[in-house]
């Protein structure tokens, strides 16, 4: 019995699989929605979907052969619509639901032949996605909401002096919260700022008698 998985078609897979792991690693350790398996998944599917569409038209005398592919855009692009969230008026997620969109027509290369535009392609998004995202945190172009929790005992005005931190580096404080555990108080306040900024106002804050911590932005808070 001939076997319909030759040597060419386990090749093109494995690439979409390496040439998406790629992009996914870099996703996965950026801790975006759309990680390592993700991106992996999309790219091998849009490979096996493009081989498909020429297998199937092949087979059964299809004059359109770009069928199955073509529909391939509209489903990427729910993915990514799932990437992307809205957080206190502002969208995030935009780079991730364009990398998901992208890393699809790459697994469409590599299932159509088109190797070295493959590999090219995969290793101009990986250089666009790391060298584009340091320089982004480099000079604090991108910003994202915080939490920002102190914990202290000893500092009954940790809130005044947190609050001439933040405004001597022009970050506003929002959705204010006090709380007295036991002995302790407790103050979160939410902030957007830089991952640069971020490491300052820590750095500033751990120089309070106050335990400072930074947890993931939940929304607005009633």
């Amino acid at each position: 019995m001939h076997s319909d998985l030759t040597l060419v078609i386990t090749a093109r897979l494995l690439l979409a699989a390496v040439l998406g792991g790629i992009i996914g690693l870099e996703r996965e350790l950026r801790r975006k929605p759309a990680g390592l398996r993700t991106n992996m998944f999309i790219c091998i599917g849009s490979a096996l979907f493009t081989l498909l569409s020429e297998e199937v038209a092949r087979r059964f005398g299809d004059p359109s052969p770009t069928r199955i592919a073509s529909n391939l855009i509209p489903g990427i692009g729910f993915i990514g619509a799932g990437a992307i969230i809205r957080e206190r008026g502002s969208v995030v997620g935009l780079t991730t639901a364009a990398t998901v969109f992208v890393i699809a027509s790459v697994g469409m290369a590599v299932g159509a032949g088109l190797y070295v535009t493959a590999v090219f392609a995969g290793l101009l998004i990986l250089v666009a996605l790391t060298a584009l995202g340091w320089f982004e945190d480099r000079f604090g172009l991108k910003t994202r909401p915080v939490t920002f929790r102190l914990t202290t005992g000893k500092e009954p005005d940790v809130l005044a002096q947190a609050s001439k931190i933040l405004r001597e580096m022009k970050v506003t404080m929002n959705h204010i919260q006090i709380q007295h555990a036991g002995n302790e108080l407790v103050v979160e306040f939410d902030a957007v700022v830089s991952h640069t900024q971020e490491h300052e106002v820590l750095s500033r804050l751990s120089k309070l008698d106050v335990v400072s911590e930074v947890l993931p932005f939940e929304g607005l808070r009633e």
